[in-house]
């Protein structure tokens, strides 16, 4: 079974590639991703989270900066600024806690202003 920093990095690998098929292979039925006042849940959530990320808030061609980065015991926590071509993200924070190899709860947190 892999271990919470090995999910870690597969994540910010796939994320980066912008692979949602990839991503999805780290969440299950049981993943929550929260992101403001919205709830995702389960693989059809997180398809459908990633789907804005990756298609509308972040596409490919936008840059996005790794601030920090650590994973520790069940844990990984994400620093990050980006830049697309609607969106500016001055700061953005990602929590992971990671249960039986798999995503079990996201948080995502922004600063961010529309271009």
């Amino acid at each position: 079974m892999a271990t919470a920093a090995e999910v870690f990095e597969h994540h910010l690998q796939a994320f980066a590639a912008g692979d949602i098929d990839q991503i999805l292979l780290d969440y299950d039925e049981h993943s929550v991703m929260l992101y403001g006042e919205r709830v995702w849940r389960g693989l059809a959530g997180a398809r459908a989270f990633f789907t804005l990320w990756l298609e509308q808030w972040l596409p490919s061609g936008s840059r996005f900066d790794i601030i920090d980065r650590q994973a520790v015991e069940d844990m990984g926590y994400l620093t990050w600024t980006a830049e697309s071509a609607a969106y500016v993200y001055d700061f953005g924070t990602d929590t992971f806690l990671i249960k039986d190899a798999k995503v079990f709860r996201q948080t995502v947190a922004t600063l961010h202003r529309r271009k």
